[in-house]
């Protein structure tokens, strides 16, 4: 069973998590507001930010979009102690410079740096740059021999790898292990490729906001799996966009008020939701199974369940930990709002529940 729960927030390089018209949150994606919101997240108490990794930003070609990278680098050197995790699609960078760029910013945050694999979903970022996408499952053969070298540099070995898609020789890097052994590795995914390359490489698997019964069989089908013997048993996050307040039924209306917005945001867009829909990869288990499950944030968002009174929501988050989530992903609208509640009132709700298992 996992231990305490951990709690992680979006940075919000899209300019917004949810809906692009809510009346107290305007779309802002800079790097005031960005860093901002990563201080507050420090300050209440929150164990990790993510910061998604797009070029061109997937609600809108117009809309400003924060890079991962830099944000990552400025972010671990106003922070403390929350930990930083960058999000990075495989195909957009060679192995030995990510991991470089890694190593550094593990060096400014003296070891609170993670990064997050994404095998890419949204083709626009990699088909009109002219990088281009592989298919699926080519896709997650380049990237496993990527994280193979991006693993074995981040700890400081000399790398020397000869596949199909990389020649790497006699590699190596330092400053390495100036902190711990190497930074995290998260990943997403929820594919057959996807959880035999976790099993291998990652530390940490992150699940998309889903039903119970979904997450149980895949958490089961991880563990079954066979791991290196030097890495510690793989442990699991989930995305949630959280709506908590003072009951139930409030809980309920903001969340109706919330669908009512998305409705009208998609009745101004006309078929952008449909062209959207239409850029990523229709191979992706991912994105088939987010379709399929109507639901209002990134990543399944309230799929996950935390809708409800401060009570209900924390009781929520102790039966996913249970169940073996450790790491929890969330979002929130209006974002800097909804996390001065989560850590006011839910998060010394789900803190005296742990202490009575």
């Amino acid at each position: 069973m996992p231990g305490v729960s951990r709690f992680c927030v979006w940075a919000n390089v899209h300019g917004t998590f949810a809906s692009l018209s809510h009346p107290e949150e305007k779309v802002d994606a800079s790097w005031q507001r960005v860093r901002e919101q990563i201080v507050l997240a420090e300050k209440l108490g929150f164990d990790s930010t993510l910061i998604a990794q797009h070029t061109m930003n997937p609600l809108g070609e117009d809309l400003d979009q924060l890079d991962a990278w830099t944000a990552a680098a400025a972010a671990a050197a106003l922070t403390e102690k929350i930990e930083i995790i960058a999000a990075i699609k495989p195909s957009i960078i060679h192995p030995t410079v990510l991991a470089k760029q890694a190593l550094g910013i593990e060096e400014i945050s003296r070891g609170r740096f993670a990064i997050n694999v994404v095998n890419a979903w949204w083709k626009p970022d990699l088909e009109r740059s002219g990088i281009g996408m592989l298919p699926h499952e080519q896709r997650y053969a380049y990237g496993t021999e990527w994280l193979k070298v991006v693993s074995q540099l981040m700890q400081g070995e000399r790398t020397s790898l000869r596949g199909d898609f990389f020649n790497v020789d006699d590699f190596v890097l330092r400053p390495a292990r100036s902190w711990r052994n190497r930074p995290r590795i998260y990943m997403g995914g929820e594919s057959e490729p996807a959880r035999a390359l976790a099993a291998q490489e990652a530390d940490v698997l992150f699940l998309n906001g889903q039903p119970e019964e979904n997450a149980i069989t895949l958490i089961a089908d991880l563990r079954r799996r066979v791991r290196p013997v030097a890495l510690a048993p793989i442990r699991f996050g989930m995305a949630a966009f959280v709506i908590a307040a003072a009951s139930d039924a409030d809980a309920e209306d903001i969340l109706h008020w919330q669908w009512q917005l998305d409705a009208e945001d998609k009745a101004r867009a006309g078929n952008m939701i449909d062209r959207f829909l239409e850029q990523t990869d229709q191979h992706s288990v991912m994105w088939q199974n987010l379709r399929d499950r109507p639901h209002i944030g990134p990543n399944g968002g309230t799929a996950a369940g935390l809708v409800g009174s401060y009570d209900t929501v924390a009781e929520r988050i102790v039966r996913w930990n249970q169940l073996g989530i450790e790491t929890f992903m969330l979002a929130f609208q209006p974002f800097e709002k909804g996390m001065e509640i989560f850590a006011q009132e839910v998060l010394p709700r789900v803190r005296h529940l742990e202490t009575k298992r």
